[in-house]
C-alpha cells in the first residue's frame, strides 16, 4: 500500500494479485468515508491489479471549515441530551441541595404542585422522617448519574465490534449478545463505579447540610455529618476523630475487598 499526501487531498494505492479484491478495497473505503460526508474525488481500478482511491479532507460544504471527527455523525439533539445528563454532576452539591430544598418544600415546592395536578395528596418530603432519606437518595442520584453515564458510554464505545458481529453471526439474539458479550465487557467499569459510588455515599455531607441538617429527628444524619456535629457543634474532638478514623477504615476495607474480588474474577478494574 502507498499513501500519497497531495496537500489538499490524499491518495491510497493498493496492489494485489487479484484485481477484484483491489476494487472491493477501494469501494469499501469509499463507502465508509461517504457515510462521514467526505468527498470522493476518484476511484479507479487498473487491469494490472492496482487500485487507486483519492479523497479530499473532511470539510463543511458551506464554510469550507474542516470538520472535527467528534462532530461527525453526532446529532445535535444527542449532544444536548448528553449535556443535560452531565450538567448536574458538574454543579456543586451545595447548589443542588439549595435547589432541592425549594423543589421539595411542602408549602410551595414544585414537586407538590405536580402531585396536585395528577390528583395525588401533597407530601412532606424533607420534613417527613420516613421520606427524607428517599428524597436525599433521589437528589444524590440525580447529581451522580452524569458521571456514571459518561463512564458507561465510554466503555460501551470501547467494546470491540468484532465480538458483537461474531455473536450475531453465531445466531445470538440481542438479549443474548447483551448478556454474554456486553455485560462481561462492562465488568471492569461496573466494579470501578461500584467502589466510587460507595465511597461517595459514605462521604455524603454537603447535600445533607444544605437541605435537612440531619433532621428531622436525625433521620437523615450521615456518618460525615455525625462527625461534623461531634467535632464542631459539641466540641467532642476526640470522639469525632475516632468516628472519622472508623469511617476511613470502613472505606479502606470495602475498597480492598472490591479490588481482591476483581482480581480473583480476572476483572481489570484497577
Amino acid at each position: 500500500m502507498i499513501v500519497r499526501d497531495r496537500g489538499d487531498s490524499w491518495q491510497v494505492v493498493l496492489q494485489t494479485d487479484h484485481a477484484d479484491l483491489s476494487a472491493a478495497f477501494a469501494r469499501a473505503w469509499a463507502d465508509r468515508d461517504a457515510r462521514h460526508d467526505s468527498l470522493v474525488l476518484a476511484t479507479e481500478r487498473h487491469d494490472d491489479g492496482w487500485a487507486v482511491w483519492e479523497q479530499a479532507p473532511l470539510v463543511e460544504p458551506e464554510t469550507g471549515r474542516p470538520l472535527n471527527f467528534l462532530d461527525v455523525g453526532v446529532p445535535a439533539h444527542l449532544t444536548f441530551y448528553r449535556a443535560c445528563i452531565f450538567v448536574p454532576f458538574v454543579a456543586s452539591a451545595a447548589a443542588t441541595g439549595i435547589l432541592a430544598s425549594y423543589v421539595f418544600n411542602p408549602q410551595f415546592g414544585s414537586a407538590n404542585e405536580v402531585l396536585r395536578l395528577v390528583g395525588l395528596p401533597p407530601q412532606l418530603f424533607l420534613e417527613d422522617p420516613k421520606q427524607v432519606l428517599v428524597v436525599i437518595c433521589v437528589i444524590a442520584l440525580w447529581g451522580q448519574v452524569g458521571f456514571t453515564a459518561v463512564i458507561y458510554l465510554a466503555a460501551l464505545q470501547d467494546i470491540p465490534k468484532d465480538l458483537i458481529e461474531a455473536a450475531t453471526v453465531d445466531g445470538a439474539d440481542p438479549f443474548q449478545v447483551f448478556r454474554h458479550v456486553t455485560l462481561p465487557e462492562l465488568r471492569p467499569v461496573t466494579v470501578f463505579t461500584a467502589v466510587w459510588q460507595t465511597i461517595t455515599a459514605l462521604q455524603l455531607f454537603d447535600l445533607v447540610y444544605t437541605t435537612t441538617r440531619g433532621g428531622p429527628l436525625n433521620a437523615s444524619q450521615t456518618i460525615v455529618y455525625y462527625v461534623y456535629e461531634l467535632a464542631f457543634q459539641t466540641q467532642r474532638y476526640g470522639y469525632g476523630s475516632a468516628v472519622a478514623y472508623a469511617l476511613f477504615a470502613l472505606t479502606m476495607v470495602l475498597t480492598v475487598a472490591m479490588i481482591i474480588y476483581s482480581r480473583r474474577a480476572k476483572v481489570e478494574a484497577f
